[in-house]
């Protein structure tokens, strides 16, 4: 008696349902996290109906209706609203912006894993448990703000460095489209272009630089069209005046008559925030005539800043650091304000409307954009277990920083030891070949690091600390550390045989 046979097709879907099943097992414990990360944002989503609120939202919000470039922020973040307008709805955004995010954790896991580092499935998982799983990078993510979609970029593109030469191209566009969501992104270039010049790859770093700044080029044209003024934001000197007040004494600097206007007879240490030098009635900056960010003000300011760092060297380095130490801190005290700090908090009844940065062209463009009212509905019982969860889930300053020094820790040790060459990495145990990770010497977690010590310092060195500022740094730390430790992670391979170590960094 003969049985029949399974037709191939079926065959072709019994072996990828017991391929996809294996899969999932292998990476079991990453699948975990991501389905913990998605259930936050769930109820986010339930939460929170169906956004929260930043005073920025109201600016990115009327760019979208009136599309010409903002003086104090770049358009990027405004053409991402602009795309999803036509669904009017906040919650398709938030929602789409959670999707950002645990994609973020997706990439940080496949660049920890993809070969030739192999990082552990544990140690990759380990990396991505931040952005997905942090309290306060699930808060971000629901507020109308630039940083999600800014963190995604940079993520996307150091991953696509780490894969080669050949996608240098997307890298770069990917660059210039942060660096049009946040101008941190524009030192970004050049910190990537320098790591392929160091391995000796000039032609990469410079198709790097040209596809990053086209789009940023074409928006300085329509910027200079717009204000006849160089540039793609009018506030850099307006920002680092603010940022100089935190030291700077006309009596030792001694400025022209025309800068002394922008001098505050206080002594720093009964100074307020820095951003109070750009927003508040009584900042001599807000007091010049016009409005704060003409190129008049601008460059007034941005004179003030300049004589002030060469006059007093010292005493802007350490209030660099002073500013940058608020990163590490152990705990979250309230900084640079009670207000906007606030924000950054999953709030326990809905948000009043805006104080000092109200404006009602934003509200009425807002009630556009979604087609009826606008505000956050705080929904119980998710809003109160998502406050309970941010009462216990963050990932500390004080981690951060030992995240951030692993790297350069284990480079350190790994110099001293027989057989590592000076370019950072060293020959197999097992082959005697050298390990060249993506095409060429050098540690391969030198990208993410670099670029997530620049994303911190660079704020604090030019405007002020924001908790903002610092989750968009958190993943690329994380993925640098584990690409860093895997020679001492160990591995196996598929059938669970141990995969020889290492000493390369």
């Amino acid at each position: 008696m003969h049985h029949a046979s399974a037709p191939p097709a079926v065959r072709v879907d019994a072996v990828r349902a017991r391929l996809t099943v294996a899969a999932a097992r292998r990476h079991r414990w990453f699948l975990g996290v991501l389905a913990a990360g998605a259930v936050l944002r769930v109820l986010a989503m339930l939460g929170y109906r169906p956004a929260l609120w930043f005073p920025d939202s109201y600016t990115y919000i009327v760019t979208v209706f009136r599309p010409r470039p903002d003086l104090v922020r770049p358009a990027g973040y405004s053409a991402f609203l602009k795309l999803l307008e036509p669904f009017h709805s906040f919650a398709v955004v938030t929602g789409l912006q959670h999707l950002l995010g645990l994609a973020t954790g997706v990439l940080v896991y496949l660049a920890a894993r993809r070969a030739p580092w192999g990082v552990p499935r544990w140690a990759a998982t380990l990396a991505t448990a931040p952005v997905l799983l942090d309290a306060y990078q699930i808060e971000l993510e629901h507020l109308l703000v630039s940083d999600t979609l800014f963190m995604f970029l940079v993520v996307s593109a150091v991953v696509l460095v780490l894969r080669g030469d050949r996608r240098v191209v997307a890298a770069g566009l990917l660059l210039g489209a942060a660096t049009l969501t946040r101008t941190v992104g524009l030192p970004l270039v050049a910190v990537l272009g320098v790591w392929f010049v160091l391995r000796g790859r000039v032609r990469p770093a410079g198709v790097l630089a040209l596809a990053a700044l086209v789009p940023v080029v074409a928006y300085g044209a329509w910027f200079s069209a717009t204000y006849q003024r160089l540039g793609i934001v009018g506030a850099n000197g307006a920002f680092l005046y603010a940022r100089t007040m935190s030291f700077a004494d006309c009596a030792e600097m001694n400025p022209p008559a025309d800068l002394r206007v922008l001098c505050d007879p206080r002594p720093p240490e009964r100074r307020p925030p820095s951003q109070e030098y750009l927003w508040a009635k009584d900042s001599p900056l807000v007091m010049l005539p016009g409005i704060t960010f003409t190129a008049e003000n601008d460059g007034l300011a941005g004179r003030f800043a300049t004589l002030a760092i060469r006059e007093q060297p010292l005493d802007y380095a350490a209030s660099v650091l002073a500013e940058l130490g608020r990163t590490f801190a152990w705990g979250r005290p309230v900084y640079p304000d009670a207000e906007i700090y606030g924000y950054y908090e999953f709030p326990a009844a809905s948000p009043p409307p805006p104080g000092r940065w109200e404006a009602q062209l934003g509200v009425d463009m807002g009630r556009r954009y979604e087609g009826g009212e606008i505000g956050t509905e705080v929904a119980e019982p998710f809003a109160g277990w998502l406050r309970a969860y941010q009462d216990v889930a963050r990932l500390p300053g004080t981690v951060l920083l030992v995240v951030l020094l692993v790297p350069p820790a284990l480079a350190v040790v790994r110099l001293r030891r027989p057989g590592t060459r000076p370019g950072g990495w060293a020959r197999s145990r097992r082959t005697g070949t050298p390990d060249r990770p993506i095409g060429g010497a050098g540690p391969a977690w030198l990208p993410p690091w670099s670029v997530a010590v620049t994303l911190l310092v660079v704020p604090a060195a030019v405007a002020e600390f924001d908790y903002r500022y610092v989750l968009p740094a958190v993943p690329l730390a994380c993925l640098a550390a584990v690409l860093a430790g895997r020679a001492d992670l160990g591995e196996r391979d598929q059938f669970g045989n141990d995969i020889p170590r290492n000493v390369q960094v």
